[in-house]
């Protein structure tokens, strides 16, 4: 630790960074015990400049562990940390002590250690240092990038011969470490401790004991990079998830061979992996249950025939059934017989029983195996690319997406979460394949806003909106369990004085069908009196004021989540003793041929109309047409904010 890294202020070469890795050093390696076998054994040393009170973040780190049963679990050993400030020009130096680590279960498969660093203020630095245990020879991914720099990092990763591994460097990422791959000796000690024992009548003992060493001498695969000035990975708007384009070492086990044992080959296919889920007891097990649901699916089901109105009820009936509890998995957590006992359950839990209740009524449903957002695009096919699964329904008539999670989720209106690319279909026939995920239809949000001026100059009027989809999906989520007040409260939030009344709402909890929003409104700002001229922006407090897009380059796709259409019809009563002096022009802005902007603006009569609509038929917006698409709704922008002058007469 030096003086002139207390005394550094920024990171000259990334201005707006609030902290900076000034140096980190990993490595992996396998070691053997008698009692473990092989076991990897990762390295982590970090120090970390902060700058400033918003770098406090990194004062505290969280570190996932596998934890399944006592031999099979992850172990953080050996952490040491301390802080250094810069007080009268001496480094004083804080000790990380017990009551700064904590340790937190997530469920039955996970727990996280975390710390946080003692004696954090602007300008100090923090160094911690420790060690993962691990009795699986999977290997995590290595991360190049934070959201802050890194000045340097020095990794190594030795693996034995006995272990293949395919490596992986992300080909979405735009930094690319350099790699040196080498081959090293290696002597590993293999001695064990080797017991005679006697059997006399009743009694057995140890007659003696000895250790047998066994040293051998064998190779490692090493991997080696020492790389500098690392970029930060950078957040943008309206990204699906950042992890995605990290730069990132992913390493995939492919083959274990032991000396004078037969290779056992792990490496697989999307439709092994499909295979291997579906056999796992956790999940097609719980697909075959049906005799702990038959007499109430009976019951609900009397005299329908109708395959669709079947798997409507069927829907209906998991979800008023069964809670989710917020844990995702594609393998039941506790069993669907437990789950729909306690009414409560994982995403499995849920999703599988939907299945086979819909199976059970006759239905071609089938799982459908999906990595969520969150959970980013998986590289290789295993069954950590999958940590979600859904339900399709494949039928002449009819074929849809379903999720029991989300109260207010319907036939193919998922909730966001999902929507990743592609998911992978498990057929009872045990064929596969990739669905697309993607929303193909508009979500549509058609509002209809009356508009007259007061001679105070304030201004009144009526909202009518309608809501389909996500649009009506995501509203609902927001709004349906708030209190009327709460609802006007939230509405009115950010308006300037905007006061709402007489609010009533169509379908709230209804998601069969649009939802429909009404109320009166009163607004006291939003007319501008300049000399005998009044301005006044048609759209009034549905206008988009900040453009979110307003970096100068963009290095990832713009994720609008889902198709959209957007629709504004309004009427505006021109007030006595004013006439149009100026109205603006209508016209269309198009981008590329996937999104448009309409305005069309008239005067009939005393009533100025104007129809303004955004459509966007992809969510996706390639990284290639930014600059394209920041111009075009740089332009929406500008127009809905242009004003209607009225002149008195």
């Amino acid at each position: 630790m030096s003086k002139e890294e207390l005394r550094e202020t920024y990171n000259s070469a990334d201005t707006s960074a609030n902290a900076t890795v000034l140096y980190r050093n990993e490595s992996i390696k396998f070691n053997w015990q008698q009692d473990k076998g092989f076991f990897q054994v990762r390295k982590v040393h970090e120090r970390i400049k902060i700058y400033n009170k918003e770098g406090f973040d990194w004062a505290s780190k969280k570190v996932r562990l596998f934890s399944r049963s006592a031999g099979n679990s992850e172990s953080l050993n050996d952490l040491k940390g301390y802080t250094y400030n810069l007080e009268n020009d001496k480094i004083v130096k804080g000790k990380l002590k017990k009551n700064g680590v904590f340790e937190e279960v997530a469920n039955k498969y996970w727990k996280f250690k975390s710390f946080t660093m003692p004696s954090i203020k602007e300008g100090c630095v923090i160094e911690f240092s420790y060690e993962i245990e691990s009795p699986y020879l999977q290997i995590d991914d290595i991360l190049f990038q934070y959201t802050i720099p890194i000045k340097q990092f020095d990794l190594s990763i030795n693996t034995i011969e006995y272990f293949t591994y395919n490596k992986l460097l992300n080909p979405k990422s735009d930094y690319y470490p350099k790699l040196t791959e080498t081959v090293a000796d290696r002597e590993l000690d293999f001695s064990y401790r080797q017991e005679t024992t006697y059997r006399g009548g009743a009694n057995m003992g140890i007659e003696k004991a000895k250790t047998i060493k066994d040293v051998k001498r064998l190779y490692e695969n090493v991997i080696r990079s020492s790389s500098i000035n690392i970029p930060a990975l950078n957040e943008e708007p309206f990204i699906d998830n950042l992890e995605n384009y990290r730069a990132k070492l992913i390493l995939e086990l492919v083959a274990v061979k032991y000396p004078n044992e037969h290779e056992k080959r792990l490496s697989t296919s999307w439709d092994k992996v499909t295979e291997t889920i579906y056999k796992n007891p956790s999940f097609g097990d719980q697909l075959d249950k049906s005799s702990y649901y038959k007499d109430d699916v009976d019951a609900i089901l009397a005299g329908v025939t109708d395959p669709v109105e079947k798997s409507f009820l069927i829907f209906n009936y998991v979800k008023s059934k069964i809670n989710w509890n917020d844990f995702y998995g594609y393998a039941s957590d506790i069993g669907v017989r437990k789950a729909y006992k306690d009414g409560v359950g994982n995403v499995a839990d849920i999703n599988l029983m939907l299945i086979s209740m819909l199976r059970y009524a006759g239905l071609r449903a089938n799982p459908v195996l999906v990595s969520t957002k969150n959970n980013g695009i998986p590289l290789f096919p295993t069954r950590q690319g999958f940590n979600y699964v859904i339900c399709m329904i494949e039928s002449e008539d009819f074929n849809v997406l379903l999720d029991a999670t989300e109260d207010y989720s319907t036939y193919n209106v998922l909730p966001t979460r999902v929507l990743n690319w592609q998911g992978r279909v498990i057929r009872e026939n045990g064929s596969s394949a990739w669905i697309n995920l993607s929303p193909s239809s508009l979500s549509t949000d058609v509002t209809s806003l009356n508009v007259k001026i007061n001679p105070d100059l304030t201004i009144e009027g009526k909202v009518r909106q309608q809501k389909t989809d996500y649009t009506a999906m995501n509203y609902r989520n927001r709004y349906a369990n708030l209190s009327t007040d709460e609802h006007i409260k939230s509405l009115e939030r950010n308006n300037g004085e905007l006061e709402i009344m007489d609010i009533e709402i169509e379908n709230n909890k209804d998601y069969t069908k649009p939802l429909k929003l009404t109320y009166d409104y009163n607004l006291v700002d939003g007319i501008e009196e300049i000399g005998e001229n009044l301005y006044l922006s048609p759209m009034l407090f549905f206008a988009s004021e900040d453009n979110p897009f307003k970096q100068e380059t963009r290095n990832f796709p713009i994720d609008l989540t889902y198709p959209f259409s957007d629709k504004y019809i309004i009427n505006i009563m021109i007030p006595e003793g004013y006439a149009i002096e100026s109205l603006p022009q209508s016209g269309k802005i198009q981008f590329n041929d996937v999104g448009d902007f309409t305005y069309l603006s008239k005067q009939n009569g005393s009533f100025l109309q104007l129809t303004v609509s955004l459509n966007m038929k992809t969510s996706i917006i390639l990284a290639q047409d930014y600059e394209t698409f920041k111009e075009f709704y740089s332009k929406v922008i500008e127009k809905q904010s242009e004003k209607i002058v009225l002149k008195k007469i």
